[in-house]
């Protein structure tokens, strides 16, 4: 008989990672412990996912709020700089600006409008247009977008994040000037020193502005991209992905994490014969219908994974063969032949009308996705994801 569950994925408990923690060990200790009390047996292409967040405890990549001043002034001159494009979060964005504020005497903070670059918004777009005002070429100063919009607070958080943004500049000893524009030149009027703090779209930022003549032109990815006075850092990401762990404190996004998920797959085969896929997840990348978010702030969805891993789904379409080529079978004919078609699909299917409508996304995003739902980021307590039947198909026995 065939199997009747699907895809199948649990939230493993572990304990609470420190610094210096044995990632390696823990993973897999948990996740052979959990088969154990569970009792469920590991298969072939099982998945075994941990948060980015545990990964960077156990490295105690960590930096002050102080280390990410020194390295602003070091790379900026300590003067006037321009920040554009910051999302709008108290844990992502806001302990960085008080760095970035403390090494510089005047921060020009630009805002894209009507909503940061991963969808938290300051107004709504229909504000916007009832106001006459075009995001695409418009720029305003503070005082116009109050007279505009007033004093508008985020729908989930309550914060009025222009405000909260420009107390937290003057809080650090630096002059404070915002302006809203969706063009990045719109800054060098005020200052040919940019910091891009846009994530997904920094190279092209980046670009636009050297060719536009700014002077000093660097992204979040370059701040902490080495260690300051002993600090924690990453080398591909710097201060993207970073998140807020204490006042004063922020946890960086983890680094050489390739050893790490290659070491814990050899260690599950050893345990139970089987070959396990591993990754390693920070945010999914999916958008809230309601808030409009889109959740990825990290730079990516997964900093390292097993080789299995590679690549995107290579599925047919089930409802097409079933209203298409199979619309006069039913029952187990229509059973038989819908598998008969999967045993004989192609390796790629790109192109091919029999699989329109599966989704065209790498399998990291996918699964990443998957395991940050299953986790959640509050207090489920399972920062280890493992996932049965992810690659199985209506074939599986």
């Amino acid at each position: 008989m065939s199997r009747m569950f699907g895809t199948v994925s649990r939230g493993v408990r572990a304990p609470i990672i420190r610094n210096g923690d044995n990632i390696v060990d823990i993973v897999t200790e948990s996740v052979l412990e959990a088969s154990r009390v569970e009792g469920v047996p590991f298969r072939d292409r099982d998945i075994v996912a941990m948060t980015e967040a545990v990964v960077a405890r156990a490295q105690g990549n960590y930096a002050t709020v102080d280390d990410i001043a020194t390295d602003v002034k070091n790379k900026f001159g300590g003067e006037t700089v321009g920040v554009i494009f910051p999302i709008l979060s108290r844990n992502r964005f806001a302990i960085c600006l008080r760095g970035i504020a403390k090494g510089a005497k005047k921060v020009v903070l630009m805002l894209s409008y009507p909503s940061d670059e991963v969808g938290n918004h300051l107004v709504s777009l229909d504000a916007v247009d009832e106001k006459g005002v075009n995001p695409y070429c418009d720029v305003l100063t503070l005082a116009q977008y109050r007279e505009l919009f007033g004093y508008e607070k985020h729908t989930f958080t309550g914060v009025d994040y222009v405000e909260y943004y420009e107390s937290l500049i003057r809080e650090c000893g630096a002059e404070a000037e915002i302006i809203f524009a969706n063009n990045a030149k719109a800054i060098l009027p005020y200052t040919k020193n940019v910091l891009c703090c846009d994530i997904h779209t920094r190279a092209r930022t980046k670009r636009i502005l050297k060719a536009a003549g700014a002077e000093v032109v660097l992204g979040l990815d370059e701040i902490l991209n080495a260690p300051v006075n002993g600090s924690g850092y990453n080398a591909d990401y710097g201060l993207l992905g970073s998140n807020k762990a204490t006042e004063d404190q922020v946890k960086l996004f983890p680094r050489d994490c390739q050893p790490v998920v290659d070491a814990i797959q050899e260690k599950l085969f050893q345990a139970t014969g089987k070959h396990v896929e591993v990754m390693v997840y920070g945010d999914g990348a999916f958008k809230d219908p309601i808030g409009k978010i889109w959740e990825l702030a990290d730079p990516v969805v997964s900093p390292a994974y097993t080789k299995g891993l590679e690549g995107t789904p290579n599925e047919l379409k089930l409802k097409y063969l079933a209203d298409n080529d199979f619309s006069d079978l039913s029952g187990d004919a229509l059973k038989d032949a819908i598998k008969a078609k999967i045993h004989e699909k192609d390796d790629n299917l790109v192109g091919q009308m029999i699989s329109e409508g599966t989704t065209p996304r790498r399998l990291t995003d996918l699964i990443g996705s998957l395991c940050d739902l299953t986790s959640g980021s509050g207090d489920k307590g399972t920062p280890i994801i493992w996932i049965q039947g992810y690659f199985d198909n209506y074939t599986a026995e």
